[in-house]
């Protein structure tokens, strides 16, 4: 048309254009900027908490990967130090792992030999951060675990051989320091420290006392105000001890802080997520409330593998971390967390005989509910603890043949039950500021990674192995890796086709640790009809 020749018309449409592009623009600046220091480079802990927060509308500053600790090496701190001082000026808040700051990531936190004055000037280099830079700064630290018993390379080499027996020996030891032993339980605990091999004992001690100095001298920089929040978290453990005993011993040394600046928290490789959450309520000035609701059994009384505190005290400490309230009912909750428990309390690993394909009376009732409540209207985010290390296969089955899965906010049953319950709150509470397809890859990721793989194709794995006479290989896949992977990708694509909320999913896996532990989902295009 000739009306376009005019230049005045011309000169309008660029300046329209331009003030198009420069409100663009500006929105994209206005959004909240993150910086997050992971503690590896495991997904969970990192591309999978990463893509969550920029899904629901942040930036994410990430480090560059070959700085993480991975499978095979330590993370560097003096690098990661560099990076951090560099893009501080850049973010609104910052979640910074000191056990990748001071240690070099979660693994090299147990395994390290720095000398204590090593550890102690990386600290201190914290100390000027909040000085040099207007950032509000989130820091999450870990407590050394206590595991019943560890194989691989996340533990020093004697562990594999001698870890029951240190675990034995770090009961008593808590039991001895809450109430006392008996006779019996003190003749044990001297017989354990006089076969355990010395130099062993003395060296997992003394890493455990340079853990617990450190941790002693973050809280000291938390009561300074160097930390906006610090939350530390109990890696596994149990209700006796050595990480029972030291969270007890912070938890008196801390009687003067209070919950809106510490915390102490059940589980580890879910805080990076839960501090993020919260550094974005906290920009937003938002205090979701969130609503637990139980299955019928032993609900809020379930203790956790892994874990030292039952869900019922756990959870609103994992809510209040998000600095968010715990909600009297449905109908005062943003969220409600909906808690797949075991009926008799008795958690076990998904990969047990027992975790089939058939549901329960419980899981159908269960299932009921929860199709009440989001018919309802309201918004359910599914934590699916009735196994650890992945899903109820039975409940999950149910709950996608009556169509009730696609309907979840938000889905997680991984690893431990503390972690699953630490995502799950914090999806649910970021889902609604996500479009709908972006929540439901997030959600697809986890129904992949949790049902499929963990509590199905792992296990077929792991037989595939053992009848290789390769057991040990689920630790280093090494030339395992193919196979496996093809087994796997198998496995998972098969399921995946069996239900509605997948049957289009195109995916790969891969296992970024070289174990059978953790996998990395990658979703592709959708499969065209």
């Amino acid at each position: 048309m000739k009306i376009w020749n005019n230049p005045f018309r011309k000169i309008l449409l660029f300046s329209l254009l331009l003030l198009s592009f420069s409100s663009a623009q500006a929105e994209e600046n206005q959004k909240e900027t993150l910086l997050f220091l992971p503690l590896d480079n495991r997904p969970v802990c990192s591309s999978y908490v990463a893509k969550t927060m920029e899904a629901a509308g942040y930036k994410v500053l990430l480090p560059p990967d070959k700085y993480l600790a991975s499978y095979n090496r330590n993370g560097s701190p003096d690098e990661l130090w560099k990076w951090l001082v560099s893009r501080a000026p850049q973010a609104d808040a910052a979640v910074i792992s000191t056990d990748s700051l001071i240690y070099g990531g979660l693994v090299a936190s147990r395994t390290h030999h720095e000398p204590q004055a090593v550890l102690e000037q990386r600290l201190q280099r914290l100390e000027t951060l909040r000085d040099q830079f207007p950032v509000r700064l989130y820091a999450f630290s870990t407590l050394m675990r206590t595991p019943r018993a560890s194989f691989g390379a996340v533990e020093p080499p004697y562990y594999s051989k001698i870890g029951p027996a240190i675990f034995r020996y770090s009961e008593l030891c808590d039991s001895e320091d809450l109430i006392g032993l008996s006779l019996k339980d003190a003749l044990t605990k001297k017989t354990l420290s006089t076969n355990l091999p010395k130099a062993d004992l003395q060296d997992w001690l003394e890493r455990r006392q340079k853990n617990l100095n450190i941790n002693s001298k973050l809280t000291e920089m938390t009561r300074s105000n160097r930390f906006h929040f610090l939350a530390i978290g109990k890696d596994d453990n149990a209700p006796l001890s050595h990480t029972h005993m030291e969270a007890r011993k912070l938890t008196q040394e801390t009687y003067d802080l209070t919950q809106r600046t510490f915390q102490i928290i059940p589980g580890v490789d879910q805080l990076g997520l839960l501090l993020l959450t919260r550094a974005g309520n906290e920009l937003k000035r938002y205090q979701p409330r969130v609503y637990a609701y139980y299955a019928d059994g032993w609900g809020p009384r379930t203790l956790p593998q892994y874990s030292d505190m039952t869900l019922g005290q756990s959870v609103p400490q994992q809510i209040l971390a998000v600095d968010g309230r715990t909600a009297t009912s449905a109908a005062n909750a943003d969220v409600v967390l909906a808690l797949n428990t075991p009926f008799d309390g008795i958690m076990m690993d998904s990969t047990a005989p027992s975790n089939q394909f058939f549901s329960s009376p419980q899981n159908r009732a269960y299932i009921k509910q929860l199709k009440q409540l989001m018919d309802n209207g309201y918004r359910v985010s599914l934590a699916d603890v009735a196994y650890s290390n992945g899903a109820d296969n039975g409940f999950m089955n149910e709950l996608a043949k009556q169509g009730q899965l696609e309907r979840l906010t938000a889905y997680n049953g991984w690893n431990t039950a503390d972690n699953t319950v630490g995502f799950a709150i914090c999806q649910g509470i970021l889902t609604p500021q996500m479009s709908k397809p972006d929540a439901e890859k997030l959600m697809r990721i986890r129904v992949i990674d949790d049902w499929y793989y963990q509590a199905n194709a792992r296990r077929s794995a792991t037989t595939f192995l053992e009848s290789k006479n390769q057991k040990n290989a689920v630790y280093l896949l090494g030339p395992y890796q193919k196979p496996v992977h093809d087994l796997a990708l198998g496995v998972c694509r098969d399921l995946s086709g069996r239900y509605k909320f997948t049957e289009k999913s195109n995916f790969d896996i891969s296992f970024p640790w070289n174990r059978l532990f953790e996998i990395d989902v990658e979703l592709k295009n959708d499969k065209k009809k």
